[in-house]
């Protein structure tokens, strides 16, 4: 369980960085950020992902970026509630990460089927372990006290 919970928690930083970032871009140049990035992380000029990505960026204004931060920042809001929830054993913690973690499981056996990469079927599996995992200790748990 306490994996499980720092997993939360770690993603949930990941997200608020990510969302910060995302405010802070608003009212900078996009494209231009981006093709710096792609600079520094050594992608080829030529890329096709790299072409790709900018021109996608060109169509991202500073409304969405602002409803991309915020969004994030809820989602990470939600993974630090599961992740403190797990951490301190609650069942609400529990039943919570089972509900969120069966609610994208669907969607995610729809994207590794459709077009299978190792991370996203790496991914697949490890939610539906922990799916799996929680709904025994919740079972259990709940064969305890009908006793």
């Amino acid at each position: 369980m306490l994996l499980i919970a720092a997993f939360k928690l770690g993603q949930a930083l990941l997200f608020v960085a990510v969302g910060v970032t995302a405010l802070r871009l608003v009212h900078q140049d996009l494209p231009y950020f981006l093709a710096r990035l792609a600079h520094h992380l050594r992608f080829g000029p030529e890329s096709r992902f790299v072409d790709f990505i900018l021109e996608r960026a060109s169509l991202v204004n500073d409304k969405l970026l602002r409803r991309i931060g915020f969004s994030l920042f809820a989602y990470a809001a939600l993974g630090i509630t599961e992740g403190i929830g797990l951490y301190l054993e609650k069942a609400w913690g529990e039943y919570m990460t089972l509900g969120i973690t069966a609610s994208f499981l669907p969607w995610e056996f729809f994207e590794a089927f459709r077009r299978a990469t190792p991370m996203r079927l790496g991914l697949l599996v490890v939610n539906i372990m922990v799916f799996l995992y929680l709904l025994k200790v919740l079972v259990e748990r709940g064969k305890q006290t009908a006793k």
